[in-house]
């Protein structure tokens, strides 16, 4: 999801910021909406976007010789819907650029495709998903948080197979190669953020009950009815 700085030709990084910035001026508003009718959910966004920002930092030898990084997309996109998570997740790639040298200015356009639009939609497509199907709050988050990871990296794999093909199979065998070094070693990184987003989410239903009824996570507790005498 960190594609070097000028590592993609011109013509594709300028394609995929065109593709991403629709997506992140509506994350924009989004937010402001958001904070403006609902000032209390200002610490909480805070939280999210720390949380997307700590966790991808996070660098992991890869087998493949590569590196791996978790993404911290998917709490937020839960909490708070995709599109926030566009605006956030950018900040974050930005702010990575800047001062971790994770990145680029040049390929932050396709960093932000993969990171910050396609990992919290898949995420968040399969939160719904499993809540739809009768899952609990915990599956559901796990599944969110670990597709939005292995998303990410599937589609930074098809961005630098489009960028650079195979000289004899073309884009399909750069994207097996691609795949092989980023998204397949990924699976195992996608399950242990899983997870973590899982005792996350625990944590929240302890301390931030109302919050999470509020965004529409957890069904309003009962009120208890007192009988007669």
């Amino acid at each position: 999801m960190h594609i070097a700085e000028g590592f993609l030709p011109a013509g594709h990084a300028a394609a995929w910021t065109v593709a991403a910035a629709p997506f992140v001026v509506h994350g924009a508003r989004a937010v402001v909406k958001e904070v403006r009718e609902n000032p209390d959910s200002t610490l909480l966004l805070g939280a999210a976007g720390a949380f997307t920002f700590v966790l991808s930092a996070i660098k992991l030898p890869s087998v493949t010789g590569s590196s791996s990084h978790p993404t911290g997309t998917g709490p937020g996109a839960v909490l708070f819907r995709p599109p926030v998570m566009a605006l956030l997740g950018t900040v974050v790639l930005l702010f990575q650029a800047l001062l971790l040298a994770h990145g680029g200015l040049t390929t932050l356009g396709a960093n932000a495709f993969a990171f910050a639009v396609v990992g919290p939609w898949a995420g968040y497509g399969a939160y719904r998903l499993a809540r739809g199907a009768g899952a609990g709050l915990l599956p559901a988050v796990f599944a969110a948080v670990a597709l939005a990871d292995l998303a990410t990296y599937v589609t930074t794999s098809v961005q630098l197979a489009l960028a650079f093909p195979d000289a004899e199979s073309g884009v399909a065998g750069a994207l097996l190669k691609f795949l092989g070094v980023f998204a397949l070693t990924q699976i195992p990184l996608a399950i242990g953020e899983g997870l973590l987003g899982v005792l996350l989410f625990r944590a929240l239903t302890t301390n931030a009950r109302p919050e999470l009824e509020r965004l529409g996570i957890l069904a309003p507790a009962p009120t208890p009815t007192g009988g007669s005498a």
